[in-house]
């Protein structure tokens, strides 16, 4: 049975925490550069304004007043422009019946769109206060986030560690949030969140596992940034504080899963994105830019062998043959990463109470997570 949503009149809201945890879609109509600056997981940006005509308005606001401005707005969106910026609003409403409308404060602009959607024949309710509203209630959630009991998994690159979290049901994805593996080879693809949008996903992530207070979660051992972004300072204060879980796998086993990683999964992201040809260029540039950043701890010399080797590598992967990237990638292990990463966990020895493989771990876990509920 088809409904027309255009006889259903459902109510603005305010329930922050039904609307993440359900994941309900959400129609962002603030202009593009906002957008960029911030929103959330399951929202869509069909906006009223774009940003020159935004800032036109912002403009005539400043100079003339309210009035002039909301008649300047509607002068420039009306139309043609207005019935195709319609059309997009009520295709969402009819896609997603049950979600809601915001702008940054659930003022002026999506009260607008709101109005003309109903005058068009479609009932749609807003997110009450906006995106400012549901923004300081994920802020909220994320120092109630620090205060949960955490522990914390740690272990040498290539362990697997971003995958074991899949498998623990109270484990958070920080490195998922940040969209960057917090290593020089740490990017994808894709462009990384931002900071507001990281804390918004990982906000996210606490919200829709729906635990409970006092319930103990896992995170991923990270130091103070993620790539570009940074841990908020009240998470990172509480997990420089919590037990510590090691995986401990062998050096075959870990050089098997970054090459995997860093080779096979990223020749195939950048080939996607921007073609064969160019997507190859693309790749060789993320590697010799990831090894130009530890060339410090390297040394100048031992930069300059593991760069040759690396070219040579790139230049055979082109006949076929990526298996010349482990000559690299396993002096990269073991001479820098290693050492380093032994050293930092040196420093956090007094809170290690576990170390095993993954299999281990994961035992060891399910039964320490399980009774610490």
């Amino acid at each position: 049975m088809t409904i027309n949503i255009s006889t259903i009149a459902r109510a603005n809201s305010a329930d922050f925490r039904a609307i993440i945890r359900n994941k309900i879609p959400l129609m962002d109509v603030r202009a593009p550069i906002e957008f960029e600056k911030g929103a959330f997981n399951q929202s869509i940006n069909y906006p009223l304004m774009t940003d020159d005509e935004r800032a036109e308005v912002g403009l005539c606001y400043k100079n003339n007043g309210q009035a002039a401005a909301i008649t300047l707005g509607h002068s420039l969106v009306s139309g043609q422009t207005k019935a195709s910026r319609l059309a997009q609003w009520q295709d969402f409403a009819r896609e997603n019946p049950q979600g809601y409308l915001y702008c940054f404060r659930g003022g002026l602009r999506s009260q607008t769109v709101q109005r003309w959607l109903k005058e068009s024949g479609v009932n749609y309710p807003l997110l009450i206060g906006g995106y400012k509203a549901l923004r300081q209630f994920l802020l909220d959630e994320l120092d109630k986030l620090a205060l949960q009991p955490l522990m914390i998994l740690a272990g040498n690159t290539g362990c697997g560690k971003t995958p074991f979290l899949s498998h623990c049901v109270n484990s958070l994805d920080l490195e998922g949030a940040a969209g960057h593996r917090g290593s020089s080879f740490g990017g994808f693809a894709t462009r990384q969140s931002n900071q507001i949008n990281f804390e918004n996903k990982l906000v996210e992530q606490y919200i829709t596992g729906n635990y409970n207070s006092g319930q103990t979660l896992l995170l991923e051992d990270e130091g103070r940034a993620i790539g570009s972004i940074h841990l908020p300072d009240s998470l990172r204060k509480a997990m420089v504080l919590a037990p510590i879980v090691v995986l401990e796998e062998s050096l075959d086993y870990r050089l098997e899963h970054i090459y995997q990683e860093y080779i096979i999964k990223m020749t195939a992201q950048y080939q996607a994105k921007y073609g064969v040809e160019q997507g190859f260029v693309a790749f060789s540039q993320y590697l010799e830019q990831g090894l130009f950043k530890v060339r410090k701890r390297l040394g100048t010399e031992r930069y300059g062998q593991l760069k040759a080797i690396q070219s040579t590598a790139l230049m055979q992967q082109k006949n076929g043959l990526l298996h010349y990237h482990l000559d690299w990638l396993k002096p990269l292990l073991s001479e820098y990463y290693d050492p380093m990463y032994q050293y930092q966990l040196g420093l956090k020895a007094e809170r290690i109470i576990f170390r095993g493989n993954n299999a281990q771990c994961l035992s060891f876990l399910q039964n320490e997570l399980v009774s610490a509920r």
